[in-house]
Parts: C-alpha cells; sequence; structure tokens
C-alpha cells in the first residue's frame, strides 16, 4: 500500500483572499511579521497500489481531472509506503 501527499495552491499572480483573511487575522493579534500568507489544501489518500510509477501517473491523472483547477492552481504531490 502506498500514500500520495498532494498540495493544491493557487497559482502566483492569483489573488488569495483566504490568505489576506489570514495575513490580517494575524496581523490583529500582533503578528505584524507575517507579510504574506498563501492559502492552499492538501489531500492524504492510501492507494491500493505497489507500483510506484503507476501510482505517480494515476494522482497525477486525479490531479489534473479533479483535484486542482489548472487554470488557478498548480499542485505537487508525494508518493511514499504507507
Amino acid at each position: 500500500m502506498l500514500k500520495a501527499i498532494v498540495t493544491v495552491m493557487l497559482k502566483k499572480g492569483i489573488f488569495d483572499p483566504q490568505g489576506r483573511a489570514v495575513q490580517n487575522g494575524l496581523d490583529s493579534i500582533g503578528f505584524d511579521q507575517v507579510k504574506k500568507v498563501r492559502v492552499g489544501k492538501q489531500l492524504e489518500m492510501d492507494l491500493e497500489m505497489t507500483d510506484m510509477a503507476t501510482a505517480e501517473a494515476s494522482v497525477h491523472d486525479m490531479c489534473d481531472k479533479m483535484l486542482a483547477n489548472p487554470v488557478v492552481e498548480s499542485y505537487s504531490f508525494e508518493i511514499k509506503e504507507a
């Protein structure tokens, strides 16, 4: 069994209102040294697969078809033994 960890973030240059809200909140409670926050999502998936190359191709396909919007988001992933 393998585990995939996928990270999806807005592409650079895309306005991130959630990141701005978190930054403003941190600033309001005294953490004014934080100058930029980007909010994304992380997914952990257990895969019933044993072949690393097949798992990588499958996760890449999942990201392209559903997990990330390629117009405004980029993604990266890591696959490891579960």
